[in-house]
């Protein structure tokens, strides 16, 4: 038997092991490749970057000023993070919604005025809609992709149309409808948000000569009246009132009141929105009175020392039969402020009686009076005074009841009395007629 080798048979051995561990490392890369490969799904078309049509969109009418919110889209159209905004186009159609994007030789059916309300949101149908020629844009934010980043809520945005006086005195029972469309950075768009319809009545231009003053019944409000030059319409206005404390930043209505003739005056005729407030005051009391005309209002729901703010608007009102009525604000007077300080007296007592009582009892004089009706009275101060002295105060405390009792009194004397209103703030009003009696 022949002896082994070694040192030839090593070599071959390292060199049998390294091939094995090749082959082992060549099929365990195999075997992850083949897994790899089963996980892969079909690759992903690029995103569009379109964003996706708001729904959200408002609009307010304020005078000639629409104002229209709506919140910027944080998604696209394929779900993914909007990277890349543009500017968003604004649509406004007159009398009409905006028109479907339809098949070629096929005509979308436009909207009739008939289904037109006052801030209707109109919905948007599976067909993406056309915004047509847009009547202005709004830049994207300037810190959109900072501010999508850092918070989940959503971002808005504003935008405010001037709706031209003709347009509205073409339209005066139709309506405006308005929709956006946001853009990505190519200027590419996905069609247009849910569309509104705001009301194309004509507004006037506010009253001239507004002004407040605290008299002694309340804040007396007062304005003059536009003069009669214009368009006939079948507009209704009403002047609202505004009141605002000082301490508060919204303000309250406090009153409507009938102004269609001091609007458009007797003979109906309305006059235009854009009259300067010069040329109404000018003409104010240029016509003869009519008795449906007022031009002043009285404010007794205030607090007396207290700063207040007042404002005013017209607002046309039109009334078709069939659909809601329809009210829109015109622009704003300027706001006058007032200081409800208290320095104005009680109505003086009136009708002052003395009457003696005393046999068999101790001797007396009853007074009574007719009652202050003032909503501030705190009660009564009761004077006496004697032929040759000066008159002194009775009570040492505000009487409550029109009626006093003066037990103080001495027999062969005559005496003279009279009462004074005093309301919660101490303001005294003058003294009433002096009644006489004499204690026998």
């Amino acid at each position: 038997m022949k002896s082994i080798d070694r040192a030839r048979i090593a070599p071959l051995m390292v060199r049998e092991q390294k091939r094995l561990r090749g082959c082992l490392l060549l099929l365990l890369g195999a075997s992850i490749w083949w897994t790899g490969c089963a996980s892969i799904g079909p690759p992903l078309p690029p995103s569009l970057e379109l964003p996706k049509p708001p729904t959200d969109l408002h609009a307010v009418r304020k005078g000639d000023q629409v104002t229209l919110t709506w919140s910027i889209p944080a998604r696209t159209t394929d779900r993914q993070s909007v990277r890349y905004l543009g500017k968003t186009r604004i649509c406004r159609s007159v009398g009409v919604a905006f028109a479907s994007v339809a098949a070629p030789g096929v005509a979308a059916a436009p909207v009739t005025a008939a289904a037109s309300d006052a801030g209707t949101t109109l919905g948007v149908g599976a067909a993406p809609k056309e915004c047509g020629t847009p009547v202005g844009d709004a830049p994207p934010p300037a810190n959109f992709t900072q501010a999508r980043k850092s918070s989940a809520k959503k971002s808005p945005a504003t935008f405010t149309d001037i709706l031209p006086s003709a347009i509205q005195q073409a339209n005066p029972t139709s309506f405006a409808a308005y929709a956006v469309e946001v853009l990505n950075a190519a200027e590419r768009g996905a069609g247009i948000s849910n569309q509104v319809r705001i009301p194309l009545v004509p507004t006037v231009a506010p009253f001239g000569s507004f002004s407040a003053q605290a008299t002694a019944q309340g804040v007396l409000i007062s304005w003059q009246c536009p003069p009669t030059s214009g368009t006939g319409t079948d507009v209704k206005y009403l002047f609202r009132i505004y009141r605002r404390a000082e301490s508060k930043l919204a303000a309250s209505k406090i009153a409507d009141i009938d102004a269609t003739d001091c609007a458009a005056g007797p003979s109906g005729i309305a006059p235009l929105a854009g009259a300067s407030a010069s040329t109404a005051n000018a003409g104010a009391n240029a016509t003869e009175p009519h008795d449906k005309i007022v031009t002043s209002f009285l404010d007794q729901t205030f607090e007396w020392e207290s700063t207040y703010f007042y404002r005013a608007t017209v607002v046309s009102v039109m009334q078709t039969p069939g659909k809601p009525t329809v009210e829109v604000e015109g622009d704003d007077t300027a706001e006058v402020k007032v200081f409800a300080h208290d320095v104005f007296p009680p109505a003086v007592p009136s009708g002052l009686q003395a009457v003696f009582s005393g046999p068999g009892q101790q001797p007396f004089i009853d007074l009574i009076w007719a009652p202050v009706t003032d909503a501030d009275l705190e009660g009564y101060n009761v004077y006496r005074h004697e032929d040759g002295a000066a008159a002194v105060k009775l009570n040492a405390t505000p009487v409550r009841m029109p009626a006093f009792r003066d037990t103080l009194v001495k027999a062969g004397k005559k005496y003279s009395y009279s009462v004074s209103a005093v309301d919660q703030r101490g303001n005294e009003s003058a003294r009433s007629e002096a009644a006489d009696e004499s204690v026998p």
